[in-house]
């Protein structure tokens, strides 16, 4: 693909995600239901810490682009290398565990990840963006730019790390 149209998809994206992250974040307090909101808040929710990821790994991304296109190949390098890693590591798994989890647990009973109560709170087109457009993008991710992926050791032990201090949050 064409370094212009993938900046402009990466900004695209990054604007997606960045206005559904600030879209959760701010959803009315008082119409929250007590119960799901307790400890942490939102940023309990590995859904809400998916979409902050994705907007920062679309920012990257974007960032990386823009500097292939004004020929800036030394700061360039860099970034498309921790691209590659965000997205190999975090971005891609991350997302697509919240949505198949997401939606394996609401299709068994969705009182375990969405109480009937988020209903009136966060409309269906938010549900949607948070749980299932995570993993088509991720797949066009994948379609649309060949990234280099780090050693398999290496990969499992920052993924690992990661999901040890989510774990432990």
């Amino acid at each position: 693909m064409e370094i212009s149209t993938l900046a402009t998809y990466h900004c695209l994206a990054f604007v997606w995600y960045f206005f559904v992250a600030y879209s959760i974040t701010h959803v009315k307090t008082e119409e929250r239901p007590s119960e799901v909101f307790l400890y942490g808040g939102q940023w309990k929710y590995l859904t809400v810490l998916n979409l902050v990821l994705q907007a920062v790994f679309y920012g990257v991304s974007f960032l990386a682009d823009v500097l292939r296109l004004i020929k800036k190949l030394r700061c360039a390098k860099c970034i498309i290398s921790s691209r590659d890693l965000l997205f190999s590591v975090l971005a891609f798994p991350v997302s697509t565990f919240v949505c198949i989890s997401f939606w394996t647990l609401y299709t068994y009973n969705r009182e375990l990840v969405y109480p009937k109560s988020l209903d009136g709170v966060i409309p269906l087109w938010l549900n949607h963006a948070m749980h299932t457009a995570v993993l088509p993008f991720a797949l066009l991710e994948i379609l649309a730019l060949p990234h280099r992926y780090p050693a398999k050791k290496k990969g499992l032990i920052l993924l690992g790390f990661v999901a040890f201090l989510y774990i432990s949050w």
